[in-house]
């Protein structure tokens, strides 16, 4: 007797088990599998490659100080209208996803699972190297973008101070915060990229959904933070002592743990733990 199918619905068509079939989710196996592919095509590229597509997702970063400045400026200044002007903090993060552009924070997770399904000293110079690229793509481009927005004179005065208020708030926290919060928000982020596959069709929500509690939480993210923290900085608000090593040190060792010592590998190691068991074999 088939004991795994002895509660199965009986009487079905075989098009019917096909639909069946078809609307069950992936399993984390598969997901995970799409991921580390993911990753080792992104390991594979050039360097400058990698250089202008995270140069141009540090750019179009700044979509999100951008965003929530404008909403900032054009609202009421009360705490409780935060629940609307966190929505443009999503706009960076949507633009960068949708157009595949490089972004670090991804690469935590992405390029982190060939390294954990293969440990050899190749591969780990293969992501430090894509870390390092990317990284430094990303910082270059919200820096300039930072400072394009600053001296242009593209904004109105108000919106300018939202900018400044953005970065201010940024401030308010002390090394061991950037750092704390830093965890949650890499963590955040690595789950939008592992949800992402198992449900391509709400991409877009996903994205959405993740950033904007982001931006509630008041979470710190490297690469938008650089951003809105170097606007301070170039307003000569803030020096750049204070920029590397109380928020963009800590919060990058923050969203590195949360999003690869963290989510991937708690995630490879559900997978390393599924597949040490054979599959169960059924009686004829």
């Amino acid at each position: 007797m088939d004991t795994e199918n002895s509660g199965k619905t009986p009487n079905l068509s075989a098009d019917e088990e096909h639909d069946i079939n078809k609307h069950q989710p992936p399993r984390a196996a598969v997901l995970h599998e799409i991921i580390r592919q993911q990753g080792d095509q992104e390991l594979e590229r050039s360097i400058a490659a990698l250089f202008w597509s995270a140069l141009a997702a540090g750019l179009t970063m700044g979509l999100s100080l951008m965003g929530m400045g404008l909403l900032t400026s054009r609202l009421p200044s009360e705490e409780t209208f935060k629940v609307i002007t966190s929505f443009g903090y999503c706009a960076g993060f949507l633009a960068v996803i949708l157009a595949r552009q490089q972004l670090f924070t991804e690469n935590t997770l992405t390029a982190v699972l060939p390294i954990m399904s293969k440990p050899t000293v190749k591969n780990v110079g293969r992501l430090l190297r894509l870390w390092g690229v990317v990284l430094v793509g990303n910082l270059v481009g919200t820096l300039l973008v930072a400072y394009v927005m600053l001296h242009l004179p593209i904004f109105d005065t108000p919106t300018d101070e939202a900018f400044l208020e953005i970065g201010r708030k940024v401030m308010e926290n002390d090394a061991s915060q950037m750092f704390a919060k830093g965890i949650v928000s890499g963590w955040m982020i690595a789950t939008m990229v592992w949800m992402i596959p198992s449900m391509e069709s709400a991409k877009m929500w996903i994205i959405i959904l993740i950033t904007y509690l982001m931006a509630l939480g008041d979470f710190t993210h490297i690469v938008v933070g650089s951003a809105e923290v170097s606007y301070l900085v170039f307003a000569g608000e803030l020096s750049w002592h204070d920029f590397w090593m109380i928020f963009a040190g800590p919060t990058l060792a923050g969203n590195i743990i949360g999003g690869s010592c963290i989510f991937a590998l708690i995630s490879h190691a559900q997978i390393r733990s599924d597949t040490n068991y054979p599959p169960k074999k059924t009686n004829g």
